[in-house]
């Protein structure tokens, strides 16, 4: 599933490039072969850092990779870093192809985040819901029922990546904002979707003061983000009492 939202998320990169002008298909095909890599593998550095005492004494567990265990933070992170280097290589602006990616980055991610339903894992707390998620007594966590429904917190996910697609594109549409803030609001939408449906999930994870860390980094990733967009907003915004150039008159 994260491969084919990979090459979802490529196809869509690869149209706006073309689009706007700013680049080819091929130029999006380049990025991802190797941007793609290099974020599952920040994805994995993401989880292994985190959940150190997993793999303490046992490194070669650390490259397992189909045993699962992937960090959506190093993921974005890396992936995004490294292809960012590698558009720039290939003659594309930095802020035009971060305006590109942005909305192809949450449709990546909306299909992949199915791959946790064919693994019946990442779920949240008990529901009566009637869309509730039935788990098999295999992946049961301790101290459930056979035939308890949980949050499908994937399926949540996904769903807010795809309306965060259609927010973006329409932002895009209707407002004419500089190069580069639309991965800002990227980054902003998904962190508060992300924290709510962190919120749901029973699964370990290490948390302080009330949240999980995952609750934690969407956090500063919103006041980071936030904090850019407000003052790039005030650098793009002429002072009230500036008055235009005037040609001088003559005497």
């Amino acid at each position: 599933m994260i491969a084919l939202g990979a090459i979802a998320g490529t196809r869509l990169l690869g149209r706006r490039l073309a689009r706007h002008g700013w680049g080819t298909s091929d130029d999006a095909s380049t990025i991802a072969m190797i941007a793609v890599p290099a974020g599952v593998i920040g994805a994995r550095l993401y989880h292994v850092i985190t959940d150190w005492e997993r793999f303490d004494g046992r490194l070669i567990d650390t490259v397992k990779i189909w045993k699962g265990g992937l960090g959506i933070w190093g993921g974005v992170a890396v992936g995004v870093v490294v292809g960012v280097v590698v558009a720039r290589r290939r003659g594309l602006g930095i802020a035009n192809t971060l305006t590109a990616v942005a909305p192809a980055l949450p449709l990546a991610q909306a299909i992949g985040r199915w791959g946790n339903w064919f693994n019946q894992e990442l779920f949240g707390r008990p529901t009566t819901l009637p869309w509730g998620l039935e788990i098999d007594a295999r992946h049961l966590p301790d101290g459930y029922e056979l035939g308890t429904l949980f949050h499908p917190t994937f399926l949540y996910e996904s769903l807010g990546c795809l309306s965060l697609v259609v927010l973006l594109v329409q932002l895009e549409r209707r407002r004419a904002l500089r190069p580069g803030l639309l991965f800002l609001c990227y980054t902003s939408g998904y962190t508060v979707l992300r924290f709510f449906v962190e919120g749901l999930r029973i699964d370990d994870a290490k948390s302080a003061g009330g949240l999980r860390l995952n609750q934690w980094t969407s956090l500063v990733v919103f006041g980071v983000s936030v904090l850019l967009l407000v003052v790039v907003a005030r650098r793009s915004t002429p002072a009230p009492d500036a008055q235009p150039d005037l040609p001088a008159q003559p005497d």
